[in-house]
């Protein structure tokens, strides 16, 4: 998983609110295990037509917002299904850091295990961002996970809160099969006594 400590980047505004699980990443996508390929399909019934043509109206399909990396979106995102297809889809677009006033709990830790850091605000503080990120491209908004900021691109700056041991993971880029890789060396030994003592098993 990869490090996240300071981003600067292209934010998406997308001022819905309760958009869960179905409407990140539709249901007949999820057959796959992979992580990799599913960010074509993120918000599929949002940015395609019937006829899989790319409705123009839609944020993601708007040139300024197609290589956004931070999206800002209204309250309780991630509702619904506890898919984690959805963090794979946002991740796999290149979305690494989601600002929204809150999440549903599953899909919050979700992010955390697949390199994506979901900040929750008061929703004063989302509706100025939300302007922010609907000047487009050249309104780069930059968070720093280390100083728990997120600057504007006029300079106004917000403080957000997010779980140590959380913050920890991302800033390190470990996942659960990463923390337990730290342990690798206490596994070894722990394998190594238990043989000595059991042979038999």
């Amino acid at each position: 998983m990869e490090k996240f400590t300071k981003l600067s980047g292209i934010a998406a505004p997308l001022d819905l609110v309760n958009i869960d699980t179905d409407m990140i990443i539709p249901k007949q996508f999820l057959k796959t295990i992979k992580r990799s390929g599913l960010g074509v399909n993120l918000f599929d019934e949002m940015r395609y037509d019937d006829d899989r043509n790319e409705i123009e109206s839609f944020v993601l399909n708007q040139p300024a917002y197609r290589d956004a990396q931070i999206l800002v979106a209204g309250d309780n995102f991630g509702c619904g299904s506890s898919r984690e297809h959805a963090p794979w889809a946002i991740a796999d677009f290149g979305i690494t850091c989601v600002i929204a006033p809150s999440y549903a709990d599953i899909f919050y830790n979700n992010c955390f295990k697949n390199g994506i850091l979901p900040i929750a605000l008061p929703q004063e503080q989302v509706d100025v961002l939300m302007k922010d990120a609907e000047k487009g491209a050249n309104a780069r908004i930059e968070v720093d996970l280390e100083a728990q900021t997120i600057t504007s691109s006029d300079g106004e700056v917000f403080s957000f809160e997010v779980d140590a041991f959380k913050k920890h993971c991302l800033m390190n880029g470990l996942d659960d099969i990463g923390l337990t890789m730290e342990k690798a060396a206490a596994i070894d030994t722990f394998e190594a006594a238990a043989a000595s003592a059991r042979p038999w098993v």
